[in-house]
């Protein structure tokens, strides 16, 4: 299309995002950087990077054991590099499946002590994948109403319909699963931990209350619990016993294990016929070897990490401390995991902050709607087992000077 002819036609498929684009513009015309595009010039260490000439602790990478520069993962990958290529070209079911990614398979298995593991190129895949394959037209998925939008949309692709309940409620989730017909079958999709906020399920009374019921299957989603709970690190549900009450559970290689990809895993006796009847894998090129081989590798050494899962704990706990003594609004009254959300009164105020962290050296993550519920701006930090107590203490002085400056706080 020439620039004439855009010119004249003012209204096209892209303009229902105008009031998004004058809303963004609006703001970058106060002088803020954008949030959203940030670009890390360099990567020293899983807390630290470049970001325009300046070194940066991170503590908004999602990064949680900090195993992206592990030696062995990194040498992992350089080696499967050099032996089988950058990349599989191809779909799992026909010349996309390499010893390395029936070796990944083999390591969440072993991992999560299962029978079956599916490995997805990415966790927003294994979501959209597994949902909609496991749970079509005439189905019902049952779901937080806070649940990630990779949730939503495998609900989507699969045609079922929708049920939510209110965020960690048990009652109204027993009463929307009663509500259901008897005989009609039924997903319900639980998180361990919830990314904007940071806290968990209580799962075992939610889990209680969908055997109450008939006909349904429970899912888990531990993107944001893997590598921190439980004595085998596995997740939120193994942290509260139970793992013989789940029929699947997914979860993504770009959080606790450092590297990119999805996967779910089962004790299903049917569940290996989800390779042949998953668009969302069936039809998508596989992981490239070296990023298998990182998996792999990773996933091994977060099997004997309890050392890491304990410092992260203790960084959570005196992050959270530190910024609630400061006066700041948290998402949760106690630490609850590796994610501490900081409240905002509104985006101006959200921005700002993150503004002037960001020239302190501090780079974390703001959130908005549609991310949030409505109406909540926050920053989202995320701690890792490499940061150091030093670096922790650097990170809460920091908020001080930022919040102090920008009126957050008193």
């Amino acid at each position: 299309m020439t620039d004439t002819a855009i010119a004249a036609d003012t209204r096209d498929l892209l303009s229902k995002f105008d009031p998004l684009i004058a809303e963004r513009q609006a703001l970058l015309d106060t002088g803020v950087r954008d949030p959203f595009s940030i670009v890390m010039d360099q990567v020293l260490s899983p807390t630290r990077a470049i970001i325009k000439g300046k070194e940066t602790i991170l503590l908004g990478t999602y990064n949680y054991m900090g195993m992206t520069f592990d030696p062995d993962v990194v040498a992992a990958g350089k080696k499967a590099l050099d032996e089988f290529g950058a990349g599989t070209t191809g779909s799992r079911v026909l010349n996309g499946t390499y010893q390395g990614h029936r070796e990944v398979e083999d390591a969440l298995k072993e991992f999560y002590g299962t029978s079956s593991a599916m490995v997805f190129s990415t966790g927003y895949q294994a979501n959209l994948g597994v949902i909609s394959t496991l749970a079509g037209r005439g189905d019902y998925v049952v779901l937080d109403a806070d649940s990630h939008a990779s949730i939503y949309d495998g609900c989507f692709l699969g045609d079922a319909e929708i049920v939510r309940f209110r965020h960690n409620s048990v009652e109204d989730l027993d009463k929307r699963l009663g509500r259901l017909p008897a005989d009609a079958l039924k997903l319900v999709v639980l998180e361990g931990v919830y990314s904007m906020l940071g806290d968990i399920a209580p799962l075992p009374d939610m889990v209680a209350a969908v055997r109450k019921h008939p006909n349904c299957m429970v899912l888990v989603d531990e993107a944001h619990g893997m590598g921190f709970f439980g004595p085998n690190g596995r997740g939120v549900y193994e942290e509260q016993g139970v793992e013989k009450d789940v029929d699947f559970v997914v979860g993504t290689f770009s959080k606790s294990v450092g590297t990119v990809g999805g996967f779910c895993v089962s004790n299903h006796p049917k569940f290996e016929i989800m390779r042949l009847v998953c668009r969302p894998y069936v039809f998508t090129a596989s992981l490239p070897p070296s990023v298998v081989a990182t998996a792999a590798t990773s996933i091994r050494k977060l099997m004997h990490a309890g050392e890491k899962r304990a410092h992260l704990w203790k960084n959570s706990k005196r992050l959270h401390q530190g910024l609630t003594d400061l006066g700041f609004t948290l998402g949760t009254k106690t630490p609850q995991s590796a994610i501490i959300a900081v409240i905002l009164t509104d985006q101006a105020q959200a921005v700002a902050i993150w503004q002037t962290l960001l020239e302190l050296g501090l780079y974390v993550n703001m959130a908005r709607p549609p991310a949030t519920p409505a109406g909540t701006f926050l920053l989202r930090c995320s701690l890792c087992a490499d940061h150091s107590d030093e670096q922790v203490e650097q990170i809460i002085g920091m908020f001080k000077v930022a919040g102090k400056a920008t009126g957050a706080i008193a």
